[in-house]
């Protein structure tokens, strides 16, 4: 495909990181680099359809988004526009980029249509329930107490970051639902105007957006938000040491939004840090704790009942009651169970203290991981 030279030029521009961008969110994100965003979070218009105003029962006026930028002429114009924000976007993500679009009832069926049509990957929905949603007043529907996000890979082949333990350690140790119970926002977190007034009508809560960005990002990623109201990505994804490009083209909450972010600190090292998933821990062989030394050939092993020993051999096998193996699999025909993990089921002994030699797997990988972040 041959690139025009507007994009050649804006492939060529660096990234403009942590800056909000004034401007209609498809003609910014065309002039942004191709492949350049590792994820990007939409809370695009929801196109409401309202027609005339809410009242409650005790008569008084509803704040609701009647915004101008809420309203479209028809269906076919919100497709439309939908179709062009979309492709945007996808030129935009990086091959193993991934997107997340937040709607209501109103839109999100007709977004989710064009995210497959257009060669989007669906991994999950997810319903947002509200703890504390606003009563259907009129009385004639359901209190609408949800919205739905979508997340979706670039492609079908996409190596998408989902960080699995981490969301599990949010959720107490238990895997991570598709449903999630958040508050929508209220209180002190609630941006206000110099009114006094919303700042915003359909502000995010930042839990919303911690959750996102923790389980699919990682610190230093790059997170785009073309729809950026009053900044609630950006403040998130700063705390949290990623990177983010904001587009609003509404002034008053492109104020709202620098003036939020600047009152960010971003978190250190230690508190950036998550529970890593065991698979995409570099894999260290047994034989690695001998030939550094860490243990000797000869030295006796002890099962974590006591119960069994075996004899570490220089080959990084082990010989225990004529049964020679790896580590798990002499603890496996030694226990007579149909498998073992040898790492938690060994150890050895030192000054009278049984130590499992899984803590040598862990020095080994500490220092590995020293040397990846040392520079050159």
């Amino acid at each position: 495909m041959i690139k025009t030279k507007d994009q050649r030029m804006a492939a060529a521009r660096p990234l403009p990181l942590n800056q909000i961008l004034a401007g209609d969110c498809i003609a910014v994100m065309n002039a942004l680099p191709e492949a350049s965003m590792d994820l990007i979070f939409a809370d695009p218009p929801y196109n409401l359809q309202l027609r005339g105003d809410l009242h409650r029962p005790d008569n008084s006026k509803v704040d609701a988004v009647d915004d101008h930028w809420d309203q479209f002429s028809s269906f076919a114009s919100y497709d439309a526009f939908t179709r062009d924000w979309l492709a945007a976007a996808r030129r935009l993500l990086k091959p193993n980029g991934a997107i997340w679009v937040v709607g209501s009832y109103h839109n999100i069926f007709r977004v989710g249509a064009e995210i497959q049509n257009q060669g989007f990957w669906i991994m999950n929905d997810v319903i947002w329930r509200k703890s504390n949603p606003m009563p259907n007043f009129r009385g004639k529907r359901l209190t609408n107490a949800h919205e739905t996000l979508i997340w979706a890979a670039k492609s079908e082949s996409s190596k998408y970051t989902f960080n699995y333990e981490a969301l599990k350690s949010l959720n107490e140790g238990t895997q991570m639902r598709s449903d999630w119970v958040i508050p929508i926002c209220n209180g002190g977190e609630r941006l206000k105007d110099a009114a006094g007034d919303k700042a915003h009508p359909t502000q995010k809560p930042e839990a919303l957006l911690h959750r996102v960005i923790i389980g699919t990002t990682n610190p230093g990623d790059v997170v785009l938000d073309p729809f950026f109201g009053t900044g609630t990505t950006g403040a998130v994804a700063k705390m949290l040491g990623r990177d983010f490009i904001g587009i609003e083209r509404e002034g008053a909450y492109r104020t709202v939004a620098e003036r939020r972010i600047s009152r960010i600190r971003r978190l250190d090292a230690d508190a950036l840090a998550t529970t890593r998933a065991k698979r995409s821990e570099p894999r260290i062989p047994f034989g690695q704790v001998i030939e550094r030394g860490m243990l000797r050939p000869g030295e006796e092993l002890y099962s974590m009942n006591n119960r069994h020993k075996a004899k570490v051999r220089a080959d990084g096998s082990l010989i225990g009651n004529d049964v020679k193996g790896s580590i798990h699999q002499v603890g496996a025909a030694l226990e007579g169970a149909p498998s073992c993990n040898g790492w938690t089921y060994w150890h050895y002994r030192r000054e009278g203290r049984m130590i499992p030699i899984d803590i040598l797997r862990q020095q080994i990988r500490a220092e590995m991981e020293g040397e990846v972040s040392r520079p050159n």
